[in-house]
Formats: C-alpha cells, sequence, structure tokens
C-alpha cells in the first residue's frame, strides 16, 4: 500500500506563523488579516505566536516575506493583499512578480508561504473574497500554511 502524507489533523500550539499584509486596499486587507488571526487561533496558535508585518503595497510583500522566512522563528508566512485592476496593465506586473517571488521563496526556505493575495478585475470581487459570497479568503490562506505546516512535518526529511 501506498504511503499517504496529509497535514490536514495538524494542531500546531507552540509554533510562531508570520503575517505579511499589504496596508492599499485596507478595507479588503483588514477582512483578510482578521480572517487569518481568527482561524490560526482556532487552531492552537496563541496571539502572542503571531507576528504581523503591514506593508504599504502587494509589490513590498514578497522583500517582508523574504525577511520573516529566511529568519527561521516561523513555520510559516501568510501574505495577504489586494490588487484590483485598473485601466492599465499594472496589475498584471505586480501579481506576476508577487507570486512568482513568494513561490520561490517557499521552495527556497522549504517553509509554507501562502499566498492570499486577491488577484481581482472589480472592488466587488474582492469584497466577495474577503468574507463576502466567496468566502475569506485570508481563512483560506491560514488553513492552508497549517495543512501544510502539518504536512511537512510528516514527510520523510530530504537526504541532501
Amino acid at each position: 500500500m501506498a504511503n499517504i502524507y496529509t497535514g490536514t489533523d495538524f494542531q500546531a500550539s507552540g509554533l510562531r506563523v508570520a503575517i505579511v499584509v499589504s496596508t492599499y486596499n485596507h478595507s479588503i486587507t483588514d477582512k483578510l488579516l482578521t480572517g487569518s488571526l481568527e482561524t490560526l487561533a482556532s487552531r492552537g496558535i496563541e496571539a502572542d505566536s503571531v507576528d504581523v508585518a503591514k506593508v504599504p503595497g502587494a509589490w513590498e510583500i514578497p522583500l517582508a516575506a523574504a525577511v520573516m522566512a529566511r529568519s527561521g522563528k516561523y513555520a510559516a508566512v501568510i501574505c495577504l493583499g489586494c490588487v484590483i485592476r485598473g485601466e492599465t496593465t499594472h496589475d498584471v506586473h505586480i501579481n506576476t512578480q508577487v507570486s512568482q517571488t513568494l513561490g520561490n521563496l517557499a521552495l527556497e526556505c522549504e517553509l509554507p508561504v501562502a499566498f492570499g493575495v486577491l488577484t481581482c478585475n472589480t472592488v466587488e470581487q474582492a469584497i466577495s473574497r474577503a468574507g463576502g459570497a466567496v468566502g475569506n479568503k485570508g481563512v483560506e490562506a491560514a488553513e492552508a500554511a497549517l495543512e501544510m505546516m502539518g504536512l511537512l512535518r510528516k514527510l520523510p526529511p530530504s537526504e541532501t
């Protein structure tokens, strides 16, 4: 029978988590942050075990996330932001760079780096994803980070 590894039953008490959140579009990102914090608390992570770094915009998320991930203090970094399409392609450039950099950071540090950056066409879509009809992507990012934290603790160690 195959060995199957999951992190779904993981209780993360005693671990530290970092959250990097953009203050741009704060009416949206504040709700994402609340969702993440509530989710972490519900799974046993004490409030004083969560460090939140507030950055000006989505573009700045990767730098703060990198510093936190490389510090060795955290079991995961949750990244939250909101980029809404405008009249130019500015959003495409930001979204592409932020997502690629965060993905690379997770691989480099072998650490869960959860992507909770909304990439929406309209404000209405963002509202729907920050506690509205589509749910709260801050909650989903925290859940993904928790599951990956558990999974990484169960996987066999690399032989490098």
